[in-house]
């Protein structure tokens, strides 16, 4: 059940009523059943997998309280074994069983092992990882085992963040579910602009951009140079807008009915260094490894060449969980290389700074980072993007082919002559999209957007609201595109 359906809108609409007109107590009850058929509306028979892990890190969070020393030890292994092995079978197990067929093939062996013809189920890597956070928790003694089997279900469940985060933690949103939450119309109408806007982001501007980057990314070899560079940029804007929407539709919906989840996006392209923008891009993963793999493998209280490696596999395994594919881990490790060179290069590049005077104008200085930054982390995109390696570095080869001094010109014919696959008024649609996208993200460098409106009168208000409503039905794409990360 997608967020941007009319299925989800009557979904929402009925469990939002009934959750407001029943009694606190039964509440969980509701959410929880409506959790089970929201997943069921993707593949009802995977709701058993996540019925598997719920049972068993249930039972190891309470085993886990009652333990001491070796044997506590043991039920976190089992659980996270549980939860690590599940994610293995479904998301790596034909990855690493088509690399060791062609290890195998190479030395002249066969390999008997055969590939499984299954479905990786809809968010299994972000219900895996806040289930795991629950038992990790438990186990340090930061949280206490939840003994309401109904209500630790929900935890791992709860729709808005269900399929694609926020990864929550336990010491956030459980205790959230014993709390009542009256109708408040501030709170609600708040909770509604978020989801509009984040409506606004998925189909006027990540699924119009879908378009070109569809047309270009899969047929690599019928494409010149320019239309990879515009592709790639629309890339970073599909990618951006597709999964914060998704997670201001998520964290909007919650907030609706009282409950706060964190906040997993903050105007990611804005950063001025790589560090800054894995501190503002998916912070609940970014976070997430960073407290329980980053710290267990010492951070960086090592010495400094053990702490370079730290950073390096953090983000190779990051690269990992976003896919079984080889493409995923090449950007992963480009974003850790990213940030060694970084900080290897840290005192060499203030010098410089100061040497051309550039930390005198600190507008220009802040202006060329972000712009480096950004174009770092859009070249990266590629591999992520890319149906293969191969057409990565194809696409990477051939990012600046066939450019020559008429780029005005080339650009004018760009629907022929680099099969973008949109109308010039689409794209001009897409582009002032992203520019009013990006004025917004300006002012909200100053104060709350949610704030600012509700203080202007009632006609400005209701211009806002009528504006967003018409562009949304008007300028959209509704082809049911599934939301990216949905894949995760």
């Amino acid at each position: 059940m997608l967020f941007n359906s009319l299925q989800f809108l009557f979904f929402f609409i009925v469990v939002t009523t009934i959750y407001f007109a029943i009694p606190h107590k039964y509440r969980w009850f509701l959410l929880l059943v409506s959790s089970c058929y929201f997943y069921m509306a993707f593949v009802p028979i995977y709701i058993l997998i996540l019925g598997f892990t719920i049972i068993v890190d249930y039972f190891a969070g309470i085993f886990l309280e009652n333990s001491h020393g070796k044997r506590k030890k043991l039920f976190l292994l089992a659980s996270l074994f549980a939860n690590i092995g599940v994610l293995a079978i479904f998301k790596y197990y034909n990855f690493l069983n088509d690399n060791i067929n062609i290890l195998l093939h190479n030395i002249g062996y066969h390999n008997p092992i055969p590939h499984l013809a299954i479905l990786l189920p809809i968010g299994l890597s972000f219900h895996t990882f806040q289930a795991m956070s629950y038992t990790i928790e438990v186990y340090r003694g930061k949280q206490k085992a939840e003994r309401h089997f109904g209500i630790y279900s929900l935890y791992v469940m709860f729709y808005p963040q269900l399929v694609a985060g926020p990864i929550e933690r336990p010491q956030h949103l459980l205790h959230q579910f014993y709390e009542k939450h009256s109708f408040d119309y501030v709170r609600v109408t708040d909770g509604l602009k978020l989801m509009a806007w984040g409506l606004f982001k998925k189909v006027v501007i990540a699924d119009r951009l879908a378009k070109v980057v569809d047309n270009v990314y899969n047929n690599p070899l019928e494409q010149t140079g320019l239309s990879f560079i515009i592709a790639t940029i629309f890339f970073s804007f599909q990618i951006f807008c597709d999964f914060s929407g998704y997670s201001d539709m998520a964290i909007g919906a919650a907030q609706i009915m009282g409950f706060k989840l964190m906040n997993n996006f903050d105007r990611p392209y804005h950063s001025k260094s790589i560090h800054e923008f894995w501190g503002r891009w998916h912070i609940s993963l970014s976070s997430w490894f960073k407290d329980y793999l980053y710290i267990s493998l010492g951070g960086n209280r090592v010495s400094i060449p053990r702490w370079y490696f730290n950073l390096f596999i953090v983000f190779l395994v990051s690269g990992l969980w976003h896919g079984a594919n080889w493409t995923f881990v090449i950007w992963g490790a480009l974003h850790g290389f990213y940030l060694v060179f970084a900080l290897f290069t840290k005192n060499i590049s203030n010098t410089f700074t100061k040497f051309i005077g550039l930390n005198k104008f600190p507008a220009i200085n802040n202006f060329l980072k972000i712009l480096t930054t950004f174009l770092l982390v859009t070249f990266a995109w590629i591999f992520f993007r890319a149906n293969s390696v191969s057409d990565a570095f194809y696409i990477v080869k051939h990012l600046f082919a066939g450019l020559h001094p008429y780029f005005s010109s080339l650009f004018h014919h760009a629907r022929v002559r680099l099969g973008l696959g949109l109308s010039y008024s689409e794209l001009l649609i897409g582009v002032i999209a992203i520019v009013l996208m990006e004025i917004i993200h300006v002012m909200q460098n100053k104060y709350s957007i949610r704030d600012w409106i509700r203080s202007k009168p009632a006609y400005i208000r209701w211009s806002i609201y009528y504006a967003i409503v018409i562009m949304i039905i008007f300028f959209g794409v509704y082809e049911n595109r599934q939301f990216i990360y949905f894949q995760f």
